[in-house]
């Protein structure tokens, strides 16, 4: 039996400068979600999805009625409360939680990821690629942090016991750089929009 996966699908996607719902942003002319639901059905490890909306995504949460998916609104704080208040209202055990703006992703990378939060004993894996990765690719970065001297960026992906999570605070995670370029394209400018639109049409070549 797989893991409960949790599309996160609230965030306001300000950076874009567009009307858009974040989560809708064409990619090739498909939303940019449907390929993140699209990996997550190819994926073996991957069981129920949840999306999580708020009352900025109001289309997306009516787009998500023609997909065999579960829909639920968060407050719309922010990515990391929001997460904890889907874990709770849901209460997920392990899931993994993604964000809804990765157009390349694939069903083998989530399984990977899955694969190797279950060999790594710990209660939390967070995916990160090095920071040199996004910068070659030409993407911008907001944050990122040291892992052995390296420089590494989180890609928005995540593995989580929920039953194993005190107040608003994850317990000891492990990390995982996985120096896939595939996760270390998403979409917060229109640069990386045209990238993305860019790498994606060759790999559909």
């Amino acid at each position: 039996m797989g893991v409960t996966a949790l599309v996160m699908a609230g965030g306001k996607g300000t950076r874009m400068k567009i009307a858009q719902e974040k989560p809708l942003i064409p990619v090739c002319g498909k939303p940019v979600i449907e390929y993140v639901l699209g990996a997550l059905q190819k994926a073996k490890k991957i069981d129920t999805v949840f999306v999580a909306v708020s009352a900025t995504t109001p289309k997306t949460a009516k787009l998500m009625t023609k997909f065999p998916v579960k829909v639920l609104e968060t407050p719309g704080k922010d990515y990391v409360s929001d997460m904890g208040y889907a874990s709770q209202s849901l209460k997920l055990g392990v899931f993994l939680a993604i964000a809804a703006d990765l157009p390349l992703l694939t069903g083998e990378a989530l399984d990977a990821i899955v694969e190797r939060y279950e060999r790594c004993g710990k209660p939390a894996l967070t995916v990160a690629v090095p920071l040199e990765t996004k910068r070659r690719l030409g993407m911008s970065v907001e944050y990122s942090f040291k892992m052995d001297d390296q420089d590494v960026v989180p890609v928005g992906i995540n593995v989580i016991d929920g039953h194993k999570r005190y107040g608003d605070e994850w317990l000891d995670q492990d990390i995982y750089l996985f120096d896939l370029p595939e996760l270390a394209v998403n979409i917060n400018t229109i640069e990386e929009l045209h990238l993305a639109e860019r790498l994606l049409a060759k790999k559909l070549m």
